[in-house]
């Protein structure tokens, strides 16, 4: 049996035999992201008192065949029960609506790791360097890892903005609905970007550097763009705007700067390239969008 918790969104794989799949509705259930306090099987008998409100939990139940995909959403507990023996492969993704939730998650296992080796801070040369290397290694990333995604995820969703307001004009702007994803996703990441500021074990340079340039020259900055246009445009139904394009669009935001070196810079430079399409588009697509207006976004 396997019963996981994940904030990102999960997709599962089975390959061989057969599978009995539970998944419990978001929202019924406290969420523990980590999986360290939650029920084991929700077949047994559950203690009410460590487990509150547990008979009001919802849940659907499905036989999972050799060659099908289960998709787990954000946020959703499942456990799993094999029939047989079986092999299953699993794919966590992550994107803006639960970019928060991977945050959670990071400062969790950091202060955890940290506190693993507090005892030999004195003799360690690099006690900072140490933990976000464990950081890396037990959770899959590290704050750097998830500040280059962080800023290469921000490149990719305004370059194709740029395209898409070029491409569909203003007067097509207020249907555009992967125009308005995009937005959305920009204002996720200022505010997470925005949020690791404040932290103070994540104050200072941790390896935060992105040379503009060299990344969009770099294959899989490349490729990362070419999936966002062609995902969203299928999700909307819309067509994409090619690569060459985009970049020729980047070229107009580096007279900011080429580097950005911390995380006060990349705040900033989100600002900036709000700004620039503002005065390149128009002032009032952004103001209704809500990309001149934050603080819409701070509490969402």
């Amino acid at each position: 049996m396997e019963l996981s918790v994940m904030s990102p969104t999960t997709q599962h794989y089975r390959t061989e035999h057969l599978s009995i799949y539970v998944l419990i509705y978001k929202g019924t259930i406290t969420r523990d992201l980590g999986c360290k306090n939650c029920v084991y099987d929700i077949f047994d008998d559950v203690s009410e008192t460590n487990f509150p409100g547990f008979k009001k939990a919802i849940w659907l139940e499905c036989s999972q065949e050799q060659n099908e995909i289960i998709f787990v959403p954000s946020g959703w507990y499942h456990q799993v029960h094999n029939l047989e023996d079986t092999i299953s492969i699993n794919h966590n993704w992550f994107n803006a609506y639960n970019l928060s939730w991977v945050l959670d998650l990071l400062s969790r296992d950091y202060k955890e790791a940290k506190e693993y080796i507090e005892d030999i801070r004195d003799i360690c040369d690099d006690f900072e360097g140490l933990c976000q290397r464990n950081l890396a290694a037990n959770t899959g990333m590290n704050f750097s890892d998830f500040f280059i995604f962080l800023s290469r995820f921000f490149l990719a969703n305004i370059l194709q903005l740029c395209c898409q307001l070029r491409e569909d004009g203003m007067s097509g702007w207020s249907s555009s609905k992967m125009a308005k994803h995009l937005v959305f996703n920009l204002a996720s990441i200022r505010r997470i970007a925005l949020k690791l500021t404040s932290m103070d074990f994540v104050a200072g340079n941790h390896g935060f550097f992105l040379d503009l340039m060299e990344t969009l020259d770099d294959p899989n900055f490349l490729e990362l763009c070419l999936d966002v246009g062609r995902i969203y445009g299928k999700i909307h139904e819309q067509q994409n705007c090619s690569f060459d394009t985009k970049k020729a669009w980047m070229v107009e935001f580096l007279d900011y700067s080429s580097h950005i070196r911390n995380l006060e810079d990349f705040v900033k430079f989100i600002d900036y390239s709000v700004a620039k399409l503002s005065a390149t588009f128009s002032e009032e697509f952004f103001l209704v969008s809500g990309l001149n207006n934050w603080p819409l976004f701070e509490d969402q």
